[in-house]
């Protein structure tokens, strides 16, 4: 069942209660980060145990830095009295603490390639954002983590994702190739899975899991978003 969701909180907002046993996740709709955690969220099925609490990343309520995440960043738990926050944390925090199908494989070869590839998704990430902000070619400019991402997903051959089945590592990695797919193609005319038939294949297989359909953005708001960001005209 599609979750309703609520509307993002603005400067205007009042704060809901802190620490009055609710888990709330403050996150955004816009922020691939926030995204991580609340695909996580979904996929260990904590819709009415985790509440989603939206922020207005443009025009944030001033309680949410001074009374309950000073770093003033999505995403942020909170959980048992205590504010946590970096979406890879979150991620790792919610599949430990919560029940829910794992979001880890058992062995140990597995696990040594999810440390591999979580690691390497900051670098993934700068060479994508640089790109957006860029008028180079994206080709050269992101072809060779695309090459990675590709090889990365040969790894294994009991399933179309990087682990072999779904696990944290695709959700570490799916806000940014959604975006990455639909920027690129739409502004710098780019077809990203050009010659990258695992990866064309992982992004038709992750638009079969509901927990992330859910969580994802309309393509023209995705544009407008990362331009706005990244200054693009």
């Amino acid at each position: 069942m599609q979750e309703v969701l609520p509307p993002g909180l603005d400067i205007n907002s009042e704060q809901p209660p802190l620490f009055d046993g609710t888990t709330r996740l403050y996150t955004s709709y816009h922020c691939p980060f926030a995204q991580r955690v609340w695909i996580a969220r979904n996929y260990k099925g904590l819709q009415d145990i985790i509440k989603l609490v939206p922020m207005d990343l443009w025009n944030k309520p001033a309680w949410y830095k001074e009374k309950v995440y000073p770093p003033n960043k999505v995403p942020a738990l909170e959980h048992n009295n205590e504010i946590r926050g970096e979406s890879l944390d979150l991620i790792k925090y919610i599949d430990n603490h919560f029940e829910g199908p794992a979001l880890l494989p058992v062995g140990p070869t597995k696990r040594e390639l999810a440390k591999e590839l979580l690691s390497y998704s900051d670098s993934f990430i700068k060479v994508v954002f640089s790109s957006f902000a860029s008028k180079g070619d994206a080709e050269s400019e992101v072809g060779a983590s695309l090459d990675y991402i590709e090889s990365a997903l040969s790894k294994f051959d009991d399933g179309p994702f990087f682990l072999g089945q779904f696990s944290m590592v695709d959700i570490a990695y799916a806000p940014f190739i959604e975006r990455s797919q639909i920027f690129f193609l739409e502004v710098k005319k780019y077809d990203s899975t050009t010659g990258r038939p695992n990866l064309a294949t992982w992004i038709e297989e992750m638009n079969k899991i509901d927990a992330y359909v859910q969580t994802r953005q309309d393509p023209k708001e995705t544009i407008e978003t990362m331009m706005k960001r990244f200054s693009v005209k």
